[in-house]
């Protein structure tokens, strides 16, 4: 009457996968929330929309980030999200001239003309975009110089 069954080890097996397969999930699921896009774009959208020159900074919290001339992606270790700006296309800097007017220089001080602000934006935005390591702060400027009405982020 106190005796073990003889299937009684079935059980115990099946208690025993049951648990590690409850740990396994458990231990799988991502430990942070996912990072946000839609507040880089929505920051995007509100200086682009600007009706005169502006700029913003914008938090990143992100390991990865992706931008295009109509949105931005971003990875992070809960995962990965992406927006689409409202307002396009803008203009993805890396280095170059446009740097020095994403940091605020005026555009005349650094490019010889509108017109010539206009191929270096061209230019920016023929690169392929590519997944770049995430900076702590996005910059982004509105700029209208001469009939050229160009968005740089950075």
């Amino acid at each position: 009457m106190f005796d073990t069954p003889v299937d009684g080890w079935y059980t115990w097996l099946g208690v025993a996968l049951a648990g590690v397969t409850v740990l396994g999930v458990t231990l799988g699921l991502p430990v942070a929330p996912p990072p946000t896009a839609t507040d880089i774009a929505t920051a995007v959208d509100a200086t682009a929309t600007s009706e005169r020159d502006a700029a913003t900074t914008v938090d990143v919290d992100a390991e990865a980030i992706r931008l295009t001339p109509r949105g931005v992606g971003v990875r992070g270790r809960g995962g990965a999200a992406r927006a689409t700006f409202q307002y396009g296309p803008v203009v993805q800097v890396v280095g170059g001239r446009l740097d020095a007017v994403l940091d605020g220089v005026e555009p005349a001080s650094v490019f010889a003309s509108p017109a010539a602000l206009k191929t270096a934006a061209i230019e920016a935005r023929t690169t392929e975009p590519e997944w770049r390591p995430a900076p702590r702060r996005l910059r982004v400027r509105h700029v209208t110089w001469g009939g050229v009405d160009v968005t740089l982020v950075g």
